[in-house]
């Protein structure tokens, strides 16, 4: 039977449509029942078509996804440190600060902070916090802003490692399939020490440990709580809410943290409350090197990019040099030193620029000054009014300065390199109101007018036992020039590459009892080489230590003529320079072939070591971002006892951490001596004089100086250093009258060495077995006994050819008293 409700009612009609006998009226209330069960069977299917493509998607994605047992061995990004011989930071390379730190050592507070910003049920969770999503998202409804929890820390982290930013559902649905994979492969503490390392904070910093080193200048375990907060709140909008670029966010953020620990049971109330009322003290804390070695830092990073590859810079590699800290703060204030002695010799050039002052605030100043920073030392200011008398000059951030008649005296104008204009008479002689100049305290500590040196120079230092680089200056500041002069400069060394010349003569059969013609050079007709001496006298026949003690042009050209081209090149390569194939002719006596100062010191080196070739190196170890050496160097060594002697005992610049045997023995060990004791000679008489100012008794060395005065050098050595200076113009101007290799590179070089040889010994050299002391005629250079005869030490072998294989004999000489020094059992 029926049900009544079933049934047509009577003959009413739908006012719609026509009446229809099989039609059926619908209860009260039917049509929404029915509208219910069709939308609930299209949900239905579209839910299971839903998860029909959800199953098809993880069936063909997954085994695409990244393998997150990758994640076990990451490589975080972290910058290349190359650093001192005894530790000092020199140089960081590398888009990323960054200093990882294991989960271990972090904080319990650090770990609440993030947690209850981030993740406040990391620990109980599988990966995806369904609870925190829903609360989540109730909370955006209900607020339309975005609340915490939405996203876990490990989904965080499996979205910054292995997905692209994009906002898709395919995307998503990734991110939580790799989620739980990272969840199943890795434990809770790995995944947080992982995104404590990896979270951006700002400003380049990488990794919570960056960031507390980067705004508070602290390690994890010093850090307050409302520091920790702080940081921990920024990882939300690092580029605009952390506390430089926006402090009022940034401190509204940190509160809401606080809040949140509260909240949550990891701080009680007097902490919470405390916390909230403590102002904020972040400010960027970027670390500066502790040494200034901008060039040797640069060289560090080529050579790790050379062997390692570009992407090296990002894997917290450890560099660890040669370099001496007291020997390369010595060698940058030698230069600088130098070349603010040679400027002001000078005179003065003028203003660095000209800048309108006129209504100018003073943070419109701050700008124009903050273009230009210190350099060497020395600091840029504004002149901002002027009188006879004195100057007021402002300096940036309120800081101002006066200066008086004093501290601008030195400034006679620059006319040309040899020429400068009068001394000033008054203070606006020198300064215009709207001059930027430069800066510099004086002894005394008051502010001295200065100027940015125009002249360049360079200073290298090595061991000549194993030629490790102790000391290397590229230029006045690297900041002004990246140009390394002491490494990629091609300069021709002039002078002091002569006894590279004489000691191919001893080996040939001269001995320094030897005549050699300083004279004319007898050249192939329509040659246009017209040598000359610097005092354009020629001496006559003259023995080969006082000829190379006074830099006889003359005399060391016709040596080499006698010695033979060819033969001299190829004893020269074992100093280690390439010269066979250069196609330079007698010049080369003069020091004409193009030279660094490395090559330059590599060279003497064979003559302070006795004998061995070592090649110069800077890097002693390199360490990857674990700590693990990957690179040990393991130089060969010159004999070290069995030359020098150094009284109470050697000290020692540095440990080797390895070494790789003997270097190659390339020059006779009488030879070295020989030069050693030549090259005492330029020091006592000769052409390096001034270097007598150090008082001691163990330095040698030789000037040089090219065509024009265009190059000033000074190379020398003792037991524990061979240092080369240079002082030149980078276009190859003419340094001016009166800079020889004796006074411009001389100073630079005393004043290094008088530091490098502080409280060190006088080193002591024995004659090396083989030789024998005679008694020579100064003027003849033959075996003498009579009145004036000086004592000379040559290898037995030549005891009775005494004037070499090419003799020249000279008529007697009235007896004189000879200048050069008396050669005694021992040097020095």
């Amino acid at each position: 039977m029926e049900h009544a409700a079933d049934q047509p009612a009577g003959n009413e009609s739908d006012p719609e449509q026509p009446a229809s006998p099989t039609r059926r009226r619908l209860a009260p209330g039917g049509w929404l029942l029915r509208l219910s069960s069709a939308l609930l069977g299209a949900g239905l299917q579209l839910m299971l078509l839903g998860l029909l493509g959800a199953a098809a998607f993880v069936h063909f994605t997954l085994p695409e996804l990244p393998d997150v047992e990758q994640l076990r061995d990451v490589q975080l990004q972290e910058p290349l440190r190359v650093y001192s011989a005894d530790g000092a930071l020199i140089g960081e390379f590398g888009v990323q600060r960054r200093r990882p730190v294991r989960y271990r050592d972090v904080p319990a507070l650090v770990v609440q902070a993030v947690l209850a910003t981030e993740d406040s049920r990391f620990f109980q969770h599988r990966g995806v916090d369904l609870v925190g999503l829903a609360r989540a998202s109730l909370s955006y409804a209900l607020t339309g802003e975005k609340a915490q929890g939405g996203s876990t820390i490990s989904m965080q982290l499996t979205r910054n490692f292995f997905l692209s930013p994009e906002k898709t559902f395919a995307r998503k649905l990734a991110e939580v399939l790799l989620t739980l994979r990272v969840e199943r492969t890795l434990t809770k503490q790995q995944i947080l020490e992982l995104y404590l390392n990896k979270i951006f904070f700002g400003h380049r910093a990488y990794g919570i440990s960056a960031a507390a080193a980067l705004y508070y200048d602290k390690s994890l375990d010093a850090l307050t709580l409302p520091e920790v907060a702080m940081l921990a709140g920024i990882p939300q909008a690092p580029s605009s809410n952390n506390p430089v670029t926006d402090p009022a966010r940034a401190l509204e953020r940190r509160n809401h943290v606080l809040g949140r620990m509260h909240a949550l049971g990891y701080i009680d109330t007097p902490r919470y409350e405390q916390a909230i009322r403590t102002p904020d003290r972040a400010r960027l804390h970027r670390r500066l090197p502790d040494l200034e070695a901008g060039h040797v830092a640069e060289m560090a990073r080529q050579e790790i990019i050379e062997h390692y590859g570009e992407a090296a810079l990002g894997h917290g590699y450890r560099v660890f040099t040669t370099i001496d800290t007291r020997l390369q703060r010595a060698a940058q204030g030698a230069v600088r030193e130098a070349l603010h002695d040679y400027d002001r010799r000078h005179g003065y050039r003028g203003a660095e620029a000209r800048i309108e002052l006129a209504g100018r605030t003073e943070s419109a100043l701050d700008a124009l000054l903050a273009a230009h920073p210190p350099l060497g030392g020395l600091r840029a200011a504004l002149v901002t009014a002027v009188s006879a008398r004195a100057a007021e000059l402002y300096l940036g951030r309120g800081e101002r300065a006066r200066l008086d008649l004093g501290a601008v005296a030195w400034a006679r104008p620059l006319i040309d390199e040899n020429r400068r204009g009068r001394r000033p008479r008054r203070v606006s002689d020198v300064l215009t109101v709207g001059d930027l100049v430069r800066l510099s305290r004086g002894e005394d500590g008051d502010w001295r007018l200065d100027q940015l040196p125009a002249v360049a120079g360079a200073l290298v230092s090595i061991d000549p036992r194993d030629g490790a680089v102790l000391a290397l200056v590229g230029g006045y500041d690297f900041a002004a020039s990246k140009f390394n002069r002491a490494l990629d400069m091609r300069r021709q060394p002039g002078s002091s590459f002569k006894p590279f010349i004489y000691a191919a003569a001893l080996a040939e059969g001269w001995t320094p009892a030897s005549l050699v013609r300083d004279a004319p050079v007898e050249l192939p007709r329509g040659s246009r080489w017209n040598p000359q001496n610097a005092d354009r006298r020629a001496l006559g026949p003259i023995r080969l230590r006082p000829a190379l003690a006074r830099s006889r042009n003359l005399a060391t050209i016709n040596l080499l003529q006698s010695v033979g081209l060819e033969d001299a090149k190829r004893y020269l390569e074992r100093f280690g320079f390439a010269l066979i194939d250069n196609p330079v002719g007698l010049s080369l006596a003069l020091g004409t072939v193009e030279l660094s100062p490395v090559s330059l010191a590599e060279g003497y080196a064979v003559f302070a070591n006795g004998g061995y070739h070592v090649r110069p190196h800077f890097i002693s170890r390199i360490e990857d971002g674990e700590g693990r050496e990957v690179f040990v160097a393991a130089p060969p060594r010159a004999c070290d006892d069995c030359w020098y002697r150094r009284g109470g005992g050697e000290t020692r610049t540095r440990a080797l951490a390895a070494t790789g045997g003997a270097a190659e023995r390339v020059i006779d060990p009488r030879i070295a001596y020989q030069m050693t004791s030549m090259l005492r000679d330029v020091i006592e008489v000769g052409t390096g004089r001034r270097a007598r100012a150090l008082g001691r008794a163990d330095v040698v060395g030789k000037t040089g100086t090219t065509n024009d005065l265009r190059d000033s050098w000074f190379a020398g050595y003792q037991a524990d250093f061979v240092t080369i200076a240079w002082m030149g113009f980078d276009d190859f101007s003419e340094l001016g009258r009166g800079e020889y290799g004796g006074v411009a590179a001389l100073g630079m070089w005393v004043e290094f060495m008088r530091q490098a040889l502080a409280e060190r010994p006088v080193a002591t050299l024995k004659p090396p077995p083989g030789m024998v002391r005679v008694r020579i005629d100064p003027a003849r250079g033959i075996e003498s006994r009579g009145p004036g005869s000086i004592a000379e030490l040559v290898r037995e072998e030549y005891r009775l050819m005494l004037l070499g294989p090419d003799p020249i004999r000279a008529a007697p000489a009235p007896v004189v008293e000879d200048s050069s020094p008396r050669v005694l059992d021992e040097l020095f």
